[in-house]
């Protein structure tokens, strides 16, 4: 056992009675692991890294579970580049499954992204060049194929990459690797009943609410513990699920300092004491350690369809943190970097975005998810507005008021939004029961009836329209400021978008004007239920073989038709 691994056991178990009950509890249950930390992998002499798509085992619950991972059985090393550093990565593919690597948060051009058109078949290999040209960040890589992306990711594919740049460098941030500055990769996963394997399996209650899990995995860890340094402790964040969206917090209330979101530093640390994290964001926390008690990383209930079920249905520890004797070096600065205003050019070119489920297949996944977990799964909504009114305990329930507000904006926008020939105007009351000539109110009698043959596979759009590898859907201008808006109206469902090839400013969201910490670059935006708007501007091309992509993160969203491919020019 290394020294490093003997103080953070010795330091665990001398806090343990200092825990919380419900942590002592579950320390009691089982066996408490260490904090996995993922290996840096830096470019070799020649500017190269390999990178393995492999499949492997992990232990959960006391068995071996098949699993994938880069260059290991689970998730992957953390890649570090340099900014202006060319980069050559050659990515192998021994999985049963044709794959591909997507760099999630790099502004890269399009033939180099790893977006669902670059497949690496069974047993080939691909190799990619590009020189990274942004603030420095914390970002990711994972897959992208088409219609298995959900599967992958939830077999376990994923890793980090790190982005320095010498104006970060000169901050008196906690940069030692695995000890002041530790990477956080949360993700919720299921077994099958035995526990032998993955239960993955995407029908139609998953394309319609996501995959979810019931156990939270950090690091690849259920609930592992970690001793650290005294004084300021790094944390980079990642939501790596599928589905769930997170709210993190502490066990003991002290602040957590947000000082980095997807694509880099904020201008000042933001002082919060929840930091709520939709699927594929990042953000870069500092916390103090310096008084010297151990505390839990805990993931608070979120108002979500499917995720409020047990063990999420109340605080959830993610990490056990234990200060150590050794003090850390780090500070947190009062201010980070500089960080331009926000200012829509008035020469700004615009795009609708309208996100949309099929009205049967809202139905069916509500219906889905309500027969297997019964009322606990829908968060305490309304379902009304999902076709449902007739399993509400009030059999007259409307869809709440302001849920479908603004739909009618969307008339002016037929040809954007692939809906022309439906009085959009009249949508602002609209009554789900009657979309698509069905009569959702009564669905006993509908479940008394042989159920019709549905594919679900092109039930999410975006402008109408579901995912069309061949067919882009617009071109965007080389270095031209867009202002961009994702509608998320008529929709109740939880929609983090993505935009690749850019990092982006959120100029409002749902309505709002974006919070302090989320002011900064960003490559993901929360869509639900409303508006968000969006500035972005592509310094990279993509030509039509490799478009880029812009999607639902929700991961059985985007499987399921809610992505567009466009080029830039």
């Amino acid at each position: 056992m290394q020294r490093r691994d003997f103080l953070k056991l010795s330091a665990a178990l001398g806090a343990a009675s200092a825990l919380p009950l419900w942590s002592r509890s579950l320390m009691a249950a089982e066996q408490r692991p260490l904090l996995p930390v993922p290996s840096l992998l830096l470019p070799d002499a020649r500017g190269e890294i390999k990178l393995v798509a492999q499949q492997g085992t992990s232990h959960w619950r006391g068995k071996d579970v098949p699993t994938w991972g880069y260059n290991g059985g689970l998730l992957g090393p953390a890649i570090q580049l340099e900014r202006g550093k060319e980069v050559r990565v050659n990515i192998f593919n021994r999985l049963p499954d044709a794959t591909t690597v997507h760099w999630h948060g790099l502004e890269i051009p399009g033939e180099v992204d790893g977006g669902p058109q670059a497949r690496i078949e069974p047993g080939q290999q691909r190799s990619v060049s590009f020189t990274p040209d942004q603030p420095a960040a914390t970002c990711w890589f994972h897959p992208h194929q088409h219609g298995r992306t959900g599967y992958q990711v939830a077999q376990g594919l994923a890793g980090l990459v790190l982005i320095n740049d010498p104006e970060s460098g000169k901050l008196l941030l906690p940069k030692q690797w695995g000890v002041d500055d530790i990477p956080v990769i949360l993700q919720d996963k299921r077994l099958t009943e035995d526990g032998s394997k993955i239960d993955y399996q995407l029908d139609v209650m998953d394309a319609a609410v996501g995959w979810f899990g019931d156990m939270l995995l950090t690091n690849g860890a259920i609930y592992p513990q970690h001793g650290v340094p005294r004084g300021w402790l790094r944390l980079r964040l990642l939501n790596g699920c599928n589905a769930r969206s997170l709210k993190l917090t502490t066990s003991d209330g002290r602040p957590m300092y947000v000082i980095g979101s997807d694509g880099g530093l904020l201008a000042e640390p933001v002082k919060l004491s929840e930091l709520p994290m939709i699927p594929g964001e990042r953000f870069e926390v500092l916390v103090d350690t310096s008084d010297g008690k151990p505390f839990e990383l805990q993931t608070l209930p979120v108002r979500q369809m499917g995720m409020t079920l047990t063990p999420f249905d109340q605080p959830l520890p993610v990490l056990s943190i234990t200060p150590l004797r050794v003090m850390a070096s780090g500070t947190l600065p009062d201010k980070l970097v500089e960080i331009p205003a926000v200012a829509v050019p008035q020469a700004s070119d615009t795009r609708w975005l309208q996100l949309m489920m099929d009205p049967e297949l809202d139905r069916r996944g509500m219906q889905a998810l309500m027969d297997k977990y019964g009322h606990a799964a829908m968060a305490g909504m309304d379902m009304s507005a999902h076709g449902m009114s007739g399993m509400m305990d009030d059999k007259s329930a409307a869809a709440p008021k302001g849920k479908m507000q603004g739909m009618e904006h969307c008339k002016d926008r037929m040809a954007h939004c692939g809906m022309a020939g439906m009085d959009h105007g009249k949508m602002g009351g609209i009554d789900h029961s009657k979309m698509a000539g069905m009569d959702h109110g009564d669905i006993k009698d509908k479940q008394a009836k042989p159920a019709t043959p549905f594919d679900f596979h092109q039930g999410n759009k975006i402008n109408g329209f579901a995912f069309n590898m061949e067919k882009p859907a617009f071109e965007a201008k080389q270095g031209v400021w867009e202002k961009w808006t994702i509608s998320g109206e008529g929709d109740m469902m939880m929609h983090p978008f993505h935009v690749h090839g850019a990092q982006f400013r959120i100029l409002s969201e749902n309505g709002k004007p974006p919070a302090a910490h989320r002011s900064g670059w960003k490559d993901m935006v929360l869509v639900e239920g409303w508006r968000s708007e969006i500035l972005v501007r592509f310094n990279h091309k993509a030509d039509k073989p490799n478009a880029y992509m812009a999607h639902c993160h929700l991961l059985e969203h985007e499987d399921t038709g809610m992505m567009l491919g466009f080029t830039v020019a």
